[in-house]
């Protein structure tokens, strides 16, 4: 082990061991992606908790509250997966492979697809 490779710290060579250090536009370049599927998720949670707090007399009570645990729930799993994907891709740069599927993109599609249907057809029963 050279100095360049100890003076990431253990976190790193815990979470990303071996491989190359890849070019540090694309390190930072995954990174802002990272956080812009944390601003997603956050969006998500706040779009949750809104329909909970403000929507009091749009919809009955229970459905409200799955309908909002649902959207919060596709924020959280936003937000894991995003930890995830970024982990991925950050292990495939420094080994030289091709990046791996964005399989978050197939989740945040589907679970705002279904929210946005769910809350259409209430609507328009009403």
């Amino acid at each position: 082990m050279n100095n360049d490779e100890s003076s990431r710290g253990w976190l790193a060579e815990r979470l990303l061991p071996g491989g190359t250090e890849p070019d540090p536009r694309f390190t930072l370049a995954n990174e802002r992606t990272f956080l812009a599927w944390i601003r997603t998720s956050l969006a998500f949670l706040a779009g949750g908790i809104a329909l909970e707090a403000f929507a009091l007399d749009l919809f009955n009570e229970d459905f409200r509250r799955g309908l909002a645990a649902f959207i919060i729930g596709v924020g959280l799993l936003i937000a894991l997966g995003a930890g995830v994907r970024w982990l991925r891709v950050e292990h495939r740069m420094r080994q030289r492979k091709p990046l791996p599927l964005p399989l978050i993109v197939p989740l945040l599609g589907l679970g705002s697809a279904l929210a946005a249907a769910t809350i259409l057809v209430v609507l328009a029963l009403e």
